[in-house]
């Protein structure tokens, strides 16, 4: 028993000297080196967030800004229209043949997309695919439907101008895509899946993007790919960078389902800005060219074409085929040149090479920078219009007060659009048809077709294609 206290009495006196050695030796130094440490100490029945204050001093890693877009937004936002597509798809029977004037019936059809008010007075931007099909165009804004007239389209660029009877309009803000970079954030604002007003972020992920997406003869393509989450019903919305300035033209999405996967595409409002105004003062896009084509240069091209080359960077681009006459040979190149600057701008791939022409006009002068045979020379030449000459190219519509409509002279025969009361709208031909032919004889000029509507009686019928690209004949019967 005796044994057991003085083990009793050994264990607490133990303890105690310790505890004085502790708290008289080792709490001071820890003190003195960690201030930090020992508030935590003193504290440690206190809560989580004293120890987090307490222990705050000793992070010397700087805190990130908090990413904020709801000024962008709502700036953007009122700028930002609904657009409804509407056709009629028409589809006729053997009937036709014999009775005219007929047919099984017609189905409306509406698609939606997005646009982006340019001007206070009413001028807006969407693309050439939202509207493309439509024989009527109407725009939602302010909870209010506006009927849309259109002024014109640019399938090279896939774009397309709207302007409603409307005035004092909140227009969008005007960046530039040359000044967006790699990694920078950026907003889309449209109306996916008829969802108005829809916000999505995300960064600028490319820049110059060629996917080949353009259904046009002379394409442009040289989009910002975005992450920023863009679905059906986006496309004509705008992309705007923090400050809530328009720097691109949503456009398009690279998916097999058919819906956002994280490639996004916008045209550069750059590109746009040339577009909007061409179209609004010519009533089509004035495009430059030098008389070439080019194509990508690197190792494998230039094994094609028996360059010879060292080069570890394949920098500009190869001049593939020229005119015989145009610019370019005038000018000296020849194909198998390596163009790598144009007005001391360096270019590095077809797409940078197509947004640089496309700022241009006929008759604009550029210099040109490129390597043959391995030694850099550089040259001057004159753009052209596609008709080979300097001039502006300015839309020729022609209209007809007996027809009732307006009719112009596309590349595959007569289109009609603005139907009124008349002979058209008599013979059943629906808004932004194509004639192609009349009673078997191709058509090409707006005056043939007004001739002969003009002269013709007996039954007869038409050839060619409505807006949505289906083939119609249309049987008629005049008195």
């Amino acid at each position: 028993m005796k044994t057991v206290k003085i083990i009793i009495l050994g264990f607490i006196a133990g303890f105690a000297g310790a505890f004085v050695f502790y708290k008289y030796k080792i709490e001071p130094s820890l003190a003195e080196n960690n201030p930090a440490q020992q508030q935590f100490i003193s504290n440690h029945a206190g809560s989580l967030q004293n120890f987090e204050s307490a222990s705050s001093p000793v992070n010397t890693t700087p805190s990130l800004a908090p990413v904020d877009f709801s000024e962008a937004a709502s700036k953007t936002i009122p700028s930002v229209v609904f657009i409804n597509s509407i056709s009629k798809g028409v589809t006729y029977s053997y009937l036709d043949w014999f009775f005219g004037n007929g047919s099984t019936g017609s189905q409306t059809q509406v698609s939606s997309g997005s646009g982006v008010i340019f001007s206070a007075d009413g001028y807006i931007v969407t693309n050439n695919h939202v509207i493309e099909s439509a024989e009527r165009i109407e725009v939602v804004y302010n909870k209010r439907n506006y009927p849309a007239e259109l002024i014109g389209t640019d399938p090279s660029t896939d774009l397309a101008v709207l302007k409603i009877d409307e005035k004092n309009l909140p227009a969008i803000a005007l960046g530039s895509a040359k000044n967006v970079q790699v990694g920078e954030w950026v907003i889309a604002v449209g109306n996916p899946f008829t969802l108005s007003s829809t916000v999505t972020a995300g960064i600028v992920s490319a820049k110059g993007r060629r996917i080949n997406i353009v259904e046009d003869k002379f394409p442009i393509e040289s989009f910002i790919q975005t992450d920023a989450a863009i679905n059906p019903g986006n496309s004509g919305g705008a992309l705007v960078n923090k400050n809530g300035e328009l720097v691109g033209i949503n456009t398009a999405i690279l998916s097999r389902t058919g819906s956002y996967t994280g490639y996004a595409f916008a045209v550069p409002v750059d590109i746009a800005k040339k577009v909007v105004d061409d179209l609004v003062k010519y009533g089509i896009v004035q495009k430059a060219f030098l008389g070439g084509s080019v194509a990508e240069y690197n190792f494998e091209n230039a094994k094609k074409y028996n360059i010879e080359s060292t080069a570890k960077n394949f920098n500009g681009v190869l001049l593939e085929k020229l005119e015989r006459e145009g610019a370019a040979a005038q000018a000296g190149l020849k194909t198998g040149d390596i163009i790598t600057e144009i007005n001391n701008t360096s270019i590095n791939s077809t797409s940078e090479f197509e947004e640089a022409i496309s700022y241009r006009y006929p008759g604009d002068k550029i210099s040109i920078g490129y390597l043959r045979n391995g030694k850099q020379n550089s040259t001057s030449l004159t753009l052209v219009n596609r008709n080979g000459g300097t001039e502006i190219i300015k839309r020729k519509i022609f209209s007809s007060a007996s027809l009732g409509a307006q009719l112009e002279a596309t590349e595959y025969g007569v289109k009609v659009f603005r139907i009124k009361d008349g002979v058209i709208k008599d013979v059943g031909v629906p808004e932004n048809f194509t004639i192609v032919a009349i009673n078997q004889v191709r058509v090409k000029d707006p005056q043939e077709v007004i001739e002969f509507f003009e002269k013709f009686k007996g039954r007869g019928y038409l050839y060619g294609f409505n807006s949505s690209k289906q083939q119609l004949e249309i049987r008629f019967s005049l008195r």
